[in-house]
């Protein structure tokens, strides 16, 4: 009985020094100098505003970074399809051109064998035209595929010169 007394004393006096540390914090702001809490308001503002402006910094610069990614994406997709257009003219091209060396290949063994075969001249005068179609089309997509590669340096390029102008 007497621990339960002893326990109801202390919690009565740190109640009592809680409640006067209370009275002292509200008098405290009363006594505070009003240029100094201008101050502090003052500078609460700035450091909102700094905030405020930070915000929308990071938001450009995300949306920046959105648009080079998407960019970047498109610019892949352009690169693979013009890689996959290179790649089937140079199959193309290849095929052509075994085409070409059998059809002279023939043609020769058949000149030597002393029988001009008509349809052998034919047949080479047409590999040999499928070769310079294939060889034109693996050209123009090789130049596209570099095309491609060069268009977004040049963009940038551009777009430098106009930010420094």
């Amino acid at each position: 009985m007497s621990q339960i007394d002893e326990l109801q004393r202390r919690i009565t006096a740190a109640m009592e020094r809680i409640g006067q540390g209370l009275d002292g914090m509200q008098a405290a702001p009363a006594q505070a100098d009003a240029g100094e809490l201008d101050a502090l308001k003052q500078t609460l503002e700035e450091e909102k505003l700094a905030n405020a402006q930070l915000q929308e910094r990071v938001n450009a610069l995300h949306q920046k970074l959105e648009a080079g990614t998407s960019n970047a994406a498109q610019h892949f997709e352009a690169q693979s399809a013009a890689s996959t257009k290179l790649d089937a003219e140079l199959g193309r091209l290849r095929r052509a051109n075994l085409q070409l060396r059998t059809s002279n290949k023939e043609l020769r063994e058949a000149n030597e064998a002393g029988v001009g075969e008509p349809h052998l001249i034919n047949k080479a005068m047409l590999a040999e035209l499928e070769a310079l179609r294939a060889t034109r089309s693996a050209d123009a997509a090789e130049a596209e595929a570099v095309m491609g590669a060069l268009a977004p340096l040049i963009e940038a390029a551009a777009s430098q010169q106009e930010e420094d102008a």
